[in-house]
């Protein structure tokens, strides 16, 4: 073999061990960490099955139109993000099993709720019986995931060490997004035999069994097996946590208040205009497929909108371990334009292959920074602080989906106006607005770069 093969073939070895070697650390975990990854993908299946659905149930179940039914998800969304600002510091004080076991009670109590609002008193429009029922549905949901996901990161956090966080961190993200993909299949036979209704009770079924996993896997031996196996400086860590009493937690936590540091303020409110993509997956998304197409994308709408999760499902472990050792900055300002770009393709009308083009280059966009700004803000966060830092993290997204749900119905009743054929509507005006509105993280992120990068501090 000549020299110029030999180094081609070392090159090929080495890019597979790198592809490899974080999966099998990660096969190592601790057995905690795998309770935390099974309530994970049900929640995302169920969470991500429920807000698919909802702009449709609110506007023929509960008698809204476009613009009152989404205000009435971007309240489910928006509160969740705003509930993990309040409530994020809960899993810092009574420890991840018991978040999770509390946040996925009110959650159960949300969905039976929400599933039974139409049915209960009989009743539409606004602030009707039904559409109170709804809202205290939601709310009961709004509270429950303002724990659940801090606590998920929390327990990452807590259940691993540097081989095995990176990748585990990935792994989260992308079953979560495994979850978000299989309602496009479970969702369409449900909802054609027995209605919307009918598939919010089969939620309602996979939340009991998200609770049975945290209950038995995620359980007190194997937290404790967990915790034993970590490092000694790990273990010194959890146990001062365990005894520093509640006065002085709140007292830390003023001291180290993440909204004192200006690089991070901007890093995170930056993101805003490309996250507002995440927020047409269901605000705008389903409902485009459902009116702009006819035929097989139309009746299977759920499926095509929900098409994303599971490439980010298989991508995400992929690029975290071809991408682990760059600087994450850089990765951000790539990601982040790749996932923005492909709107612009939407902006050419409406086909198979415009929507499929946005799809699969969106959701390699979204593989190569969204876990990696997860694991920053996580990694980031001073001892104990885990639950805090997720939940500042995540205000700017809590923003993003009350600005997004304020205008996305104005632009669905004028850019594809129901009970108005495709061949009629200007759907393509309004993809390039949204494109536009996307591409400004990139470029701030960009012009940035030198005044980031001087302070920018960042295991990730």
């Amino acid at each position: 073999m000549s020299t110029d093969n030999q180094n081609k073939a070392g090159i090929l070895q080495q890019t597979i061990k790198e592809v490899v070697q974080p999966f099998k650390d990660l096969i190592h975990a601790p057995r905690a960490l795998w309770g935390i990854n099974v309530s994970y993908l049900l929640e995302g299946l169920t969470y991500f099955g429920v807000v698919g659905l909802l702009t449709i149930f609110f506007n023929e179940n509960i008698g809204l139109n476009d613009i009152q039914s989404g205000q009435m998800v971007g309240v489910l969304t928006a509160g969740i993000t705003l509930a993990m600002l309040i409530l994020g510091a809960t899993v810092d004080i009574i420890g991840v099993r018991k978040s999770l076991l509390i946040s996925l009670l009110f959650m159960l109590t949300g969905r039976i709720l929400l599933a039974l609002s139409p049915s209960l008193i009989p009743s539409t429009g606004w602030l009707s019986a039904s559409h109170l029922i709804a809202m205290l549905g939601i709310f009961g949901i709004i509270l429950g995931y303002g724990i659940y996901q801090p606590a998920c990161y929390a327990g990452v956090k807590r259940f691993t060490d540097e081989k095995t966080s990176a990748m585990a961190y990935a792994m989260l993200y992308a079953l979560m997004n495994l979850g978000g993909f299989l309602p496009g299949l479970i969702s369409p036979p449900v909802r054609k035999a027995f209605g919307i209704t009918g598939v919010f009770w089969v939620y309602v079924a996979l939340t009991v069994a998200g609770i049975v996993s945290v209950l038995f896997i995620l359980s007190k031996k194997t937290v404790a097996m967990a915790e034993a196996n970590l490092s000694s400086e790990k273990q010194e860590e959890v146990r001062e946590e365990k005894e520093k009493p509640f006065k002085e937690k709140m007292k830390y936590y003023m001291e180290n208040f993440p909204l004192k540091d200006m690089r991070f303020l901007f890093f995170i409110f930056i993101l805003i205009p490309v996250q507002t993509l995440f927020a047409h997956n269901w605000l705008t998304l389903p409902v485009y497929c459902y009116r702009a197409f006819t035929g097989v994308v139309s009746e299977n709408f759920e499926f095509f909108s929900n098409f994303n999760p599971i490439r980010i499902f298989i991508l995400t472990p992929a690029v975290t371990a071809l991408t682990a050792g760059k600087n994450a900055y850089k990765m951000m300002i790539i990601g982040t334009f790749v996932m923005a770009a492909p709107t612009f393709i939407l902006a050419m009308g409406p086909s198979i292959y415009t929507l499929f083009g946005y799809l699969i280059i969106m959701t390699i966009g979204e593989a190569m920074w969204q876990p990696r700004f997860l694991q920053w803000v996580a990694e980031i966060a001073p001892k104990g602080m885990t639950g805090i830092y997720m939940g500042i993290g995540q205000f700017p997204w809590f923003l993003t989906k009350i600005v997004t749900s304020l205008y996305s119905g104005w632009f669905l009743m004028n850019y594809a106006p129901e009970g108005v054929p495709p061949s009629q509507m200007n759907t393509e005006t309004m993809w390039l607005i949204y494109g536009f509105i996307a591409i400004i993280s990139p470029v701030g992120l960009l012009l940035a770069k030198p005044w980031m990068i001087k302070g920018f501090k960042t295991k990730a």
